[in-house]
């Protein structure tokens, strides 16, 4: 399979973005930061609105110096660009209902997740242009990166051109948030949603699994809870592990272990026999993730999403997962040693 293409601040023309009105709807971390660097790079405030219900997220883009509108409709009918910029559950009732039917026939819609497109959830018209701009780092890292001069990670694509003319929108916005100075990576809505469901729902889960069992074993074998807590992760080494793998490679972060770590590491993952978990995932990957029905069984428990106590499944999911001999032995150490995670 041929390499992505990358685009850089040589390949996108800010010129694209003159005189245009932008619109984000939601002002959370990403909306926060994008708008931000959005501005920072020369757009003009008042070119920038932020759609936004009446609540401190709105309060902090005031404080920010930003216009605020509550009307989305309002909002909708002004924007030459729209950024999606609210969670994937809320897009398609608040796009499809209020945002859609005031758009521009020729508007550019920015999404930053490739979910509601790619499994259809959201209603363009054909004449509009429809791409996507997505940092692969939190919104407070989009923010203090661009304030370093530095760039992101982010995937860039054109889900949609009615105009022709999205490509040069996509890159143009992509260097206006400060994405094209490290790179933005050519991807789609699809490579996008099948990566981010992939490890949500394939390679985590089975993460979370081999921490629950691999804490029972060793307490069966007379290991302390503390002991166990701070070894598996509340010393933070995980967190210090992956960022050495992203600093110096997957495989390479392993030289800073001792000789002992390196050895059984590497020694242990090759005589493991992956066929097993291979299927696993292969089968999460066609027959929930891209074949829909993940997306088709969200969709029956979204409202329920935003309900109290037991009526919310991910409330009862909680529930289940702190019930764990792991769960409630972190309850545990947690309580005893509160003064010194506190002073941490």
């Amino acid at each position: 399979m041929p390499s992505a293409k990358i685009y850089y601040d040589a390949d996108a023309n800010l010129d694209v973005l003159k005189d245009k009105t932008i619109v984000f709807l939601g002002f959370g971390n990403q909306g926060a930061a994008q708008a931000q660097n959005l501005r920072d790079s020369g757009i003009p405030n008042d070119k920038i609105i932020i759609a936004n219900r009446p609540d401190h997220y709105a309060e902090d883009a005031k404080s920010k110096g930003f216009n605020v509108e509550h009307d989305f409709a309002k909002a909708a009918k002004a924007a030459d660009i729209i950024f999606l910029l609210v969670p994937d559950q809320v897009q398609p009732r608040l796009f499809n209902n209020q945002i859609a039917p005031n758009l521009k026939d020729n508007a550019v819609i920015v999404v930053a997740s490739g979910y509601n497109v790619f499994y259809k959830l959201l209603q363009f018209k054909p004449s509009q242009d429809v791409v996507m701009v997505a940092p692969r780092m939190i919104g407070s890292s989009v923010r203090s990166l661009y304030q370093k001069g530095k760039g992101f990670p982010c995937f860039v694509s054109v889900e949609q051109d009615g105009t022709g003319k999205a490509l040069e929108s996509a890159l143009a916005l992509s260097r206006a948030i400060g994405a094209t100075k490290a790179g933005a990576i050519a991807s789609s809505a699809r490579e996008e949603t099948a990566m981010d469901l992939f490890a949500e729902q394939a390679l985590w889960p089975n993460i979370i699994m081999l921490f629950r069992e691999a804490f029972s074993v060793l307490k069966e074998a007379g290991c302390s809870d503390e002991a166990l807590c701070y070894e598996m992760w509340m010393s933070k080494e995980p967190a210090e592990i992956f960022e050495r793998a992203a600093e110096d490679g997957f495989i390479q972060q392993l030289k800073h272990h001792s000789t002992v770590s390196q050895y059984g590491q590497l020694s242990g993952a090759l005589a493991l026999d992956g066929t097993a978990a291979r299927e696993h995932f292969k089968n999460i990957l066609y027959n929930q993730v891209l074949n829909g029905k993940f997306c088709q069984e969200f969709s029956k428990i979204e409202e329920d999403l935003e309900k109290e106590g037991d009526a919310n499944p991910l409330n009862v999911l909680y529930q289940k997962s702190e019930a764990s001999e792991l769960g409630q032995a972190e309850k545990r150490v947690r309580a005893r040693l509160a003064g010194l995670l506190a002073s941490e």
